[in-house]
Protein backbone atom coordinates (compact mmCIF):
# COMPACT_ATOMS: atom_id res chain seq x y z
CA UNK A 1 0.00 0.00 0.00
CA UNK A 2 1.91 2.80 -0.88
CA UNK A 3 -0.58 5.60 -2.23
CA UNK A 4 -1.96 7.77 0.03
CA UNK A 5 -4.59 7.53 1.67
CA UNK A 6 -6.75 10.49 4.23
CA UNK A 7 -5.91 9.75 7.70
CA UNK A 8 -9.66 9.48 9.77
CA UNK A 9 -10.55 11.42 12.59
CA UNK A 10 -10.25 8.44 14.85
CA UNK A 11 -6.57 7.70 13.53
CA UNK A 12 -5.63 11.80 14.30
CA UNK A 13 -7.06 10.80 17.86
CA UNK A 14 -5.22 7.98 18.30
CA UNK A 15 -1.92 9.45 17.19
CA UNK A 16 -2.17 12.59 18.98
CA UNK A 17 -2.30 10.42 22.50
CA UNK A 18 0.79 8.86 21.54
CA UNK A 19 2.29 11.84 23.04
CA UNK A 20 1.51 10.92 26.45
CA UNK A 21 3.28 8.36 28.29
CA UNK A 22 0.12 6.31 29.28
CA UNK A 23 -0.87 5.63 26.15
CA UNK A 24 2.17 4.63 24.38
CA UNK A 25 2.45 1.75 26.83
CA UNK A 26 -1.41 1.11 26.55
CA UNK A 27 -0.87 0.87 22.86
CA UNK A 28 2.63 -0.29 22.63
CA UNK A 29 3.12 1.80 20.41
CA UNK A 30 5.47 5.61 19.51
CA UNK A 31 6.16 8.35 17.28
CA UNK A 32 9.52 8.98 14.87
CA UNK A 33 9.23 12.40 13.54
CA UNK A 34 11.01 13.55 10.84
CA UNK A 35 12.65 13.27 7.82
CA UNK A 36 16.43 11.41 8.48
CA UNK A 37 14.63 10.22 11.62
CA UNK A 38 12.02 8.29 9.69
CA UNK A 39 14.28 7.44 6.57
CA UNK A 40 17.12 5.97 8.77
CA UNK A 41 14.48 3.92 10.76
CA UNK A 42 13.59 1.88 7.52
CA UNK A 43 16.98 1.35 7.10
CA UNK A 44 18.42 -0.09 10.00
CA UNK A 45 15.22 -1.90 10.48
CA UNK A 46 15.94 -2.45 13.95
CA UNK A 47 12.05 -1.73 14.54
CA UNK A 48 8.31 -2.68 13.33
CA UNK A 49 7.08 0.34 11.36
CA UNK A 50 3.49 0.25 11.27
CA UNK A 51 2.19 3.23 8.92
CA UNK A 52 3.60 6.34 8.34
CA UNK A 53 1.79 10.10 8.64
CA UNK A 54 3.09 12.54 6.12
CA UNK A 55 1.40 16.03 5.48
CA UNK A 56 -0.59 16.35 2.47
CA UNK A 57 2.12 18.58 0.61
CA UNK A 58 5.36 16.31 2.05
CA UNK A 59 7.08 14.67 -1.28
CA UNK A 60 7.46 10.92 -0.62
CA UNK A 61 10.78 9.78 -1.29
CA UNK A 62 11.38 6.58 -3.18
CA UNK A 63 12.61 4.95 0.31
CA UNK A 64 9.57 5.48 1.87
CA UNK A 65 7.21 5.10 -1.19
CA UNK A 66 8.96 1.30 -1.64
CA UNK A 67 8.52 0.60 2.02
CA UNK A 68 5.29 -0.80 1.37
CA UNK A 69 3.91 0.68 4.25
CA UNK A 70 0.37 2.07 4.46
CA UNK A 71 1.10 6.06 4.08
CA UNK A 72 -1.42 8.56 5.62
CA UNK A 73 -2.07 12.17 4.74
CA UNK A 74 -2.93 14.85 7.05
CA UNK A 75 -3.58 18.65 6.98
CA UNK A 76 -0.83 20.56 8.06
CA UNK A 77 -2.99 21.51 11.02
CA UNK A 78 -3.84 17.72 11.33
CA UNK A 79 0.13 17.21 12.09
CA UNK A 80 0.48 20.13 14.08
CA UNK A 81 -2.27 18.37 16.82
CA UNK A 82 -0.30 15.03 16.54
CA UNK A 83 3.44 15.91 16.81
CA UNK A 84 4.86 18.58 19.66
CA UNK A 85 7.14 20.13 17.56
CA UNK A 86 6.52 24.10 16.79
CA UNK A 87 7.55 23.38 13.33
CA UNK A 88 6.74 19.74 11.91
CA UNK A 89 9.12 18.44 9.54
CA UNK A 90 5.91 17.00 7.61
CA UNK A 91 6.45 12.92 7.81
CA UNK A 92 6.57 10.84 11.08
CA UNK A 93 6.37 6.89 11.23
CA UNK A 94 4.17 5.04 13.92
CA UNK A 95 5.88 2.47 15.53
CA UNK A 96 6.26 -0.82 17.81
CA UNK A 97 8.06 -0.70 21.16
CA UNK A 98 10.47 -3.64 21.24
CA UNK A 99 10.20 -5.81 23.69
CA UNK A 100 12.19 -5.38 26.74
CA UNK A 101 14.71 -7.80 26.63
CA UNK A 102 15.95 -9.70 30.25
CA UNK A 103 18.43 -8.48 32.13
CA UNK A 104 20.34 -11.53 32.35
CA UNK A 105 20.30 -11.34 28.54
CA UNK A 106 22.88 -8.55 29.08
CA UNK A 107 24.79 -10.35 31.66
CA UNK A 108 25.96 -13.07 29.37
CA UNK A 109 27.43 -10.05 26.79
CA UNK A 110 31.03 -8.42 26.82
CA UNK A 111 31.81 -4.73 26.09
CA UNK A 112 30.19 -1.93 27.52
CA UNK A 113 26.19 -0.68 29.13
CA UNK A 114 25.54 2.58 29.71
CA UNK A 115 23.13 2.92 32.84
CA UNK A 116 21.08 6.36 33.36
CA UNK A 117 20.25 7.59 36.85
CA UNK A 118 17.09 9.40 36.86
CA UNK A 119 18.64 11.38 33.05
CA UNK A 120 15.36 13.79 32.75
CA UNK A 121 15.85 15.84 29.71
CA UNK A 122 14.81 14.46 26.49
CA UNK A 123 17.66 15.29 24.59
CA UNK A 124 20.22 14.23 27.00
CA UNK A 125 18.82 10.74 26.73
CA UNK A 126 18.45 10.98 23.15
CA UNK A 127 21.94 11.83 22.31
CA UNK A 128 23.22 9.45 25.02
CA UNK A 129 21.56 6.57 22.80
CA UNK A 130 22.74 7.70 19.53
CA UNK A 131 26.48 8.02 20.89
CA UNK A 132 25.69 4.49 22.48
CA UNK A 133 25.33 3.14 19.44
CA UNK A 134 28.04 4.86 17.69
CA UNK A 135 30.39 3.18 19.90
CA UNK A 136 28.65 -0.17 19.83
CA UNK A 137 27.81 -0.52 23.52
CA UNK A 138 25.65 -3.44 23.96
CA UNK A 139 22.92 -1.75 25.65
CA UNK A 140 21.03 0.61 28.27
CA UNK A 141 19.91 0.51 31.51
CA UNK A 142 17.28 3.52 32.15
CA UNK A 143 16.84 4.05 35.89
CA UNK A 144 13.39 4.80 37.50
CA UNK A 145 13.28 8.48 36.98
CA UNK A 146 14.69 8.63 33.61
CA UNK A 147 13.00 10.12 30.49
CA UNK A 148 11.09 7.54 28.75
CA UNK A 149 12.96 6.33 26.16
CA UNK A 150 10.14 6.15 23.46
CA UNK A 151 9.02 10.05 24.19
CA UNK A 152 9.25 11.69 20.98
CA UNK A 153 11.40 14.67 21.85
CA UNK A 154 13.95 11.37 23.04
CA UNK A 155 13.34 9.78 19.47
CA UNK A 156 13.89 12.52 17.76
CA UNK A 157 17.11 13.15 19.46
CA UNK A 158 18.45 9.81 18.16
CA UNK A 159 17.84 11.11 14.26
CA UNK A 160 17.17 7.69 13.36
CA UNK A 161 18.98 5.49 16.29
CA UNK A 162 16.20 4.61 18.10
CA UNK A 163 15.53 0.75 18.65
CA UNK A 164 18.71 -0.13 17.48
CA UNK A 165 20.06 -0.97 21.25
CA UNK A 166 18.75 -3.23 23.78
CA UNK A 167 17.09 -1.04 26.66
CA UNK A 168 15.84 -2.16 29.80
CA UNK A 169 14.44 -0.26 32.34
CA UNK A 170 13.92 -0.27 36.02
CA UNK A 171 15.36 -0.19 39.32
CA UNK A 172 19.04 0.73 38.28
CA UNK A 173 20.45 -0.20 41.99
CA UNK A 174 19.25 -3.86 41.99
CA UNK A 175 20.11 -3.94 37.94
CA UNK A 176 23.66 -2.66 39.05
CA UNK A 177 24.08 -5.05 42.00
CA UNK A 178 23.01 -8.16 39.67
CA UNK A 179 25.63 -7.19 36.72
CA UNK A 180 28.14 -6.39 39.46
CA UNK A 181 27.49 -10.06 40.95
CA UNK A 182 27.94 -11.55 36.94
CA UNK A 183 31.35 -9.89 36.93
CA UNK A 184 30.51 -6.34 35.34
CA UNK A 185 32.67 -3.52 37.05
CA UNK A 186 30.51 -0.63 37.64
CA UNK A 187 31.53 2.67 36.95
CA UNK A 188 29.92 5.75 38.70
CA UNK A 189 30.78 8.86 36.58
CA UNK A 190 31.53 11.17 39.36
CA UNK A 191 33.77 14.43 39.71
CA UNK A 192 34.20 14.34 43.68
CA UNK A 193 37.78 14.42 44.92
CA UNK A 194 38.24 10.66 45.18
CA UNK A 195 37.23 9.48 42.21
CA UNK A 196 39.76 8.49 39.44
CA UNK A 197 41.00 10.27 36.53
CA UNK A 198 39.20 8.82 33.55
CA UNK A 199 42.81 8.76 31.15
CA UNK A 200 44.05 6.87 34.22
CA UNK A 201 41.21 3.84 34.48
CA UNK A 202 42.19 0.63 32.85
CA UNK A 203 39.91 -0.71 29.89
CA UNK A 204 37.33 -3.78 31.42
CA UNK A 205 36.38 -6.58 29.27
CA UNK A 206 32.62 -6.08 30.59
CA UNK A 207 31.77 -2.67 32.12
CA UNK A 208 29.25 -0.25 32.96
CA UNK A 209 29.33 3.58 32.65
CA UNK A 210 26.52 5.00 35.05
CA UNK A 211 25.62 8.93 34.65
CA UNK A 212 23.51 10.93 36.81
CA UNK A 213 20.84 13.21 36.75
CA UNK A 214 21.76 16.66 35.25
CA UNK A 215 21.52 18.44 38.14
CA UNK A 216 22.17 16.06 41.41
CA UNK A 217 24.43 13.77 39.73
CA UNK A 218 25.03 10.50 40.63
CA UNK A 219 22.40 9.73 43.93
CA UNK A 220 23.93 8.76 47.44
CA UNK A 221 21.96 5.30 47.33
CA UNK A 222 24.54 4.45 44.01
CA UNK A 223 27.50 6.22 45.74
CA UNK A 224 27.03 4.16 49.07
CA UNK A 225 27.78 0.52 46.96
CA UNK A 226 31.13 1.25 47.21
CA UNK A 227 31.23 0.92 43.19
CA UNK A 228 34.18 2.63 41.25
CA UNK A 229 33.51 6.45 40.83
CA UNK A 230 35.47 8.22 38.01
CA UNK A 231 35.79 12.00 36.92
CA UNK A 232 37.22 13.46 33.40
CA UNK A 233 39.41 15.97 33.84
CA UNK A 234 39.28 19.16 33.05
CA UNK A 235 39.84 23.11 33.50
CA UNK A 236 36.52 23.56 36.02
CA UNK A 237 37.28 26.63 36.76
CA UNK A 238 33.95 28.63 35.92
CA UNK A 239 32.00 25.84 35.16
CA UNK A 240 30.07 23.16 37.36
CA UNK A 241 30.22 20.06 35.03
CA UNK A 242 29.93 18.85 31.94
CA UNK A 243 26.88 17.95 29.97
CA UNK A 244 25.22 13.74 31.11
CA UNK A 245 25.35 13.51 27.12
CA UNK A 246 28.96 14.99 26.61
CA UNK A 247 30.06 13.08 29.59
CA UNK A 248 29.26 9.98 28.74
CA UNK A 249 30.08 10.60 24.90
CA UNK A 250 34.05 11.29 26.18
CA UNK A 251 33.87 7.85 28.80
CA UNK A 252 31.84 5.37 26.14
CA UNK A 253 35.45 7.39 23.49
CA UNK A 254 38.17 6.17 26.11
CA UNK A 255 36.72 2.35 26.87
CA UNK A 256 35.72 1.88 22.52
CA UNK A 257 38.51 3.55 21.09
Amino acid sequence: MNSRNKASNRQIKKWRKLQQGKYRQKEGLFLAEGERCVSQILGNRALVVKELVVDENFEITERISSSGLGIYSVSTAELDEITDTENPQGILAVCRIPEERELVDLARKSGILIATDEIQDPGNLGTILRTAVWFGAAGLLAGKGSVDPWHPKVVRSTAGATGVLPIIKGDLRNMLKSLSDEGWEILLLDKGRESENLREVKKFEKAVITVGNEAKGICEDLLGEGWKTVKIGGEMDGVESLNAAIATGIALYHFCR
